[in-house]
């Protein structure tokens, strides 16, 4: 039995993230989850740039955990912040990043979870009601609302968690008489429960997360022994050179300085067209 079995953790969200994190956490850790929202999170930030996001992704996680913490006077707190960007690849999908934080006062611990993927975060300028529909649809509306603001993504008005046709043409007439170039702003509802991409992508760090939990260093039975970086130099299977190809990976432990270097249980070779000699 784990630190955190048995034990319940806060988790302040008001856009629905609790049912996720929950069922991982119950699950995998068995630690309960108590969910609050008598903070209002969008204090801390928000998508739709009306309040600028509380210091860094962690930052914003932090303190969102602690003031959890506080409100349900538990020593146990959980946090989410999500960001979103260009895919690190090449840098043009709409990607999501996804940190969900933990912090143990009793034990002095902070562990993360994240997951990273494709985001469902599109946005557009029209001007007339059937370039809505067609954006809508590229949009994946209904299932992921949206939000619409006259002029453009700046305006300080917006009309947010549309979900359904009415709304959307109502927001639209809206936005339109508002906007001093008769343009309408539309984009993805990024929150959690508007967004069912984003929400599947908070699972995935609430699994990562609780694989950590579960991870105990063989030196000091800390939780948090994970991976942290990675040896490079698997042979190419042509000519035999050193390739950027991982060969083995070095497992930390957050608490303790131990280390342990786990290669591959199977050696093998590296494409040639991984190589740098052989496809340059």
């Amino acid at each position: 039995m784990g630190i955190f079995s048995k034990r319940s953790a806060s988790l302040l969200t008001k856009h629905g993230k609790e049912k996720v994190i929950s069922e991982v956490l119950n699950a995998e850790v068995n630690c309960l989850v108590k969910h609050t929202s008598a903070y209002d999170t969008d204090l801390l930030g928000t998508f739709t740039q009306e309040t600028p996001r509380y210091g860094s992704q962690l930052d914003a996680a932090r303190k969102k955990a602690i003031t959890g913490m506080e409100l349900l006077k538990l020593n146990l707190g959980l946090a989410n912040e999500g960001a979103f960007l260009n895919d690190p690849h090449t840098g043009t999908i709409p990607w999501n990043n996804e940190l969900l934080v933990l912090i143990d006062q009793k034990h002095n611990l902070e562990l993360t979870g994240f997951s990273s993927g494709p985001a469902q975060n599109e946005s557009s300028y029209v001007t007339h009601w059937e370039e809505l529909k067609k954006f809508a649809d590229s949009a994946l509306f209904p299932s992921h609302y949206l939000v619409i603001k006259p002029t453009d993504e700046y305006h300080p008005q917006s009309r947010k968690g549309i979900q359904d046709l009415v709304e959307l043409k109502n927001a639209f007439d809206w936005a339109k008489n508002l906007s001093s170039k008769g343009i309408v702003y539309v984009e993805n509802d990024l929150r959690a429960f508007a967004n069912p991409t984003r929400m599947e992508n908070i699972r995935k760090a609430a699994i990562n997360l609780a694989n950590k939990m579960n991870s105990i260093c063989p030196q000091c039975n800390t939780p948090g022994f994970w991976v942290t970086d990675v040896k490079r130099g698997l042979p190419c299977k042509a000519c035999g050179l050193a390739t950027d190809e991982e060969i083995a990976k070095i497992w930390s432990c957050i608490q303790c300085e131990h280390k342990q270097t786990e290669g591959m249980k199977v050696f093998r070779f590296a494409d040639p067209s991984k190589c740098k000699h052989c496809n340059p």
